[in-house]
């Protein structure tokens, strides 16, 4: 088992044990490039300092708009260094939805590459950029500034039913109670290699990061190439550890990457974000087969992830409902509820949970409204997941409560895509459903009512406002929506139609 976590809060703390453990060796690797420690460190501090001249009053909020190279890398642990929160952002999201993200969050400076500089160009705000070089006029931090466990380390953006995106603030303190957990659970040593496979707007990435970080082990960022030939770039890096989102084991699949043993080196492996279905599980366990698995879940609101079942072969099928392996207890140290209705159910509902993980709320504080819980005299935060809970506390997946869906791995609100197509030309009304492909993953189909309009119109229109991970990828037109007993839009009947009618030409 690894060592307990350095005294403090921050979670850059993690960094400095990594630091103290593997100085000389690999921190960071991107393609060619790469940092060790010592020199990630010491850029961080510099960068730190350019930051911290930027805001001589005290901390703010640094965005990170750049693509997953060494200036998104250096621009995170710098700005965690700095005491300011960071904002992971995707530089290649649409101009307005990333002008929204950095207003709300109130962000101060952008580290940015060149790709994010003309990111942040389309949004027409006017903030500072510090981009891939140094700055001599600015001195470097002798060390990093001290925080506090209320003090925010990093703010994420989830998807909005109002039509934008909800900022959710985690705190040093709840990280720090995360990844102590996360030490007591593996066996993470300097000898790992993680991968580093999703954006880092992404909660899942702070687990690559910082695990590894935290046991000097290296991080070896996953090029778009190498999930063709995934088996020989792990094999290549010696990677021991893997994390991705469900969806990817069918992608893999399909273009044979999976055959038995391939994968020889990984020692862990980790899935988080969608329902992770047990014959995919299998299907890995055959081409890594000295690895552990583990289904995780989590909301970003509770922190990265706040359950985690190990997969076992025997013991995870008997208990999967729907082919869904379980997703375990819930960390210790937070209490849960289960509701059904307006009541509490010792068995199936709606899981609620609270404690030391749980953001205090959103940034637009009316975004808080239905998503926490007054109840015992504590606050809860409602997942809108629906499982089943066993006598032992293990928890099963039973599916979304409300109209929130995990496509890819992130979480989309169905409200939001209906709110994006309703400003397109032409468009009266829109409902948007999910159907399935194959792997066990979803995908979105818009009805609408108005005018005829080209799906690839509609695309165009679209790509202005929603991530490619939002795009819809078929579109139906109706002259008015089937209606339900209680006059409602009969979104069932809409599903079913969508998954038993193909894909229209575009």
């Amino acid at each position: 088992m690894t060592e307990t976590s350095a005294p403090g809060h921050g979670l850059h703390e993690r960094f400095l044990r990594g630091l103290a453990r593997s100085p000389g060796q690999t921190a960071i690797r991107v393609g060619s490039e790469s940092l060790t420690y010592e020199e990630l460190h010491e850029r961080a501090l510099q960068r730190a300092g350019e930051l911290t001249a930027q805001a001589p009053r005290g901390p703010h909020a640094v965005a990170v708009l750049a693509d997953k190279g060494l200036t998104a890398y250096v621009g995170i642990l710098a700005a965690l260094y700095a005491g300011a929160a960071v904002v992971p952002l995707n530089p290649r999201f649409p101009a307005e939805r990333t002008r929204r993200m950095l207003t709300t969050a109130g962000v101060g400076t952008v580290v940015a590459d060149p790709v994010g500089r003309a990111a942040l160009a389309e949004t027409e705000l006017d903030l500072p950029v510090l981009g891939e070089s140094a700055s001599a006029s600015a001195a470097a931090l002798d060390a990093p500034a001290a925080v506090g466990p209320s003090d925010i380390a990093y703010i994420l953006f989830t998807s909005g039913s109002t039509g934008r995106p909800k900022g959710v603030p985690l705190t040093h303190g709840g990280n720090r109670h995360y990844f102590d957990l996360l030490d007591r659970r593996y066996d993470f040593g300097p000898g790992d290699v993680f991968s580093q496979n999703v954006g880092i707007n992404f909660d899942c990435a702070m687990f690559e990061l910082f695990c590894a970080w935290g046991a000097g082990a290296a991080v070896d960022v996953l090029p778009a190439a190498a999930h063709r030939e995934l088996a020989a770039f792990i094999a290549e890096r010696r990677m021991t550890v893997w994390f991705s989102v469900p969806s990817h084991i069918s992608f893999i699949r399909g273009i044979g990457g999976l055959r038995p043993g391939t994968m020889p080196t990984l020692r862990w492996s980790f899935f988080a974000g969608e329902a992770l279905l047990c014959d995919d599980v299998a299907d890995w366990q055959a081409a890594a087969p000295k690895s552990r698995i583990e289904n995780l879940y989590g909301p970003t609101e509770l922190t990265v992830t706040i359950t985690g079942h190990r997969w076992s072969p025997e013991a995870s099928r008997s208990r999967a409902v729907n082919g869904v392996v379980p997703i375990g207890p819930v960390h210790p140290g937070h209490d849960h509820l289960l509701i059904d209705g307006e009541g509490e159910s010792a068995v199936e509902g709606e899981l609620c949970v609270t404690g030391p993980q749980m953001t205090a709320g959103y940034l637009v504080p009316e975004d808080n409204e239905g998503r926490f819980l007054e109840r015992h005299g504590r606050r809860w935060y409602r997942t809108g997941d629906r499982v089943r809970r066993l006598d032992d506390g293990e928890l099963l997946y039973l599916g979304r409560l409300d109209a929130q869906v995990q496509i890819q791995g992130h979480r989309v609100e169905l409200a939001e895509i209906d709110h994006a197509v309703r400003q397109c030309a032409g468009v009266h009304n829109a409902v948007t459903v999910t159907r399935q492909v194959a792997g066990g993953g979803l995908e979105l189909v818009v009805y609408y009512t108005g005018d005829r309009v080209p799906p690839v119109t509609l695309r165009r229109e679209l790509s202005a406002h929603l991530p490619e991970g939002m795009m819809p990828k078929a579109f139906r037109h109706v002259t008015e929506f089937p209606l339900n007993a209680n006059r409602k839009v009969d979104r069932q009947r809409l599903a079913r139609e969508a998954a038993g009618t193909p894909e229209g030409p575009p």
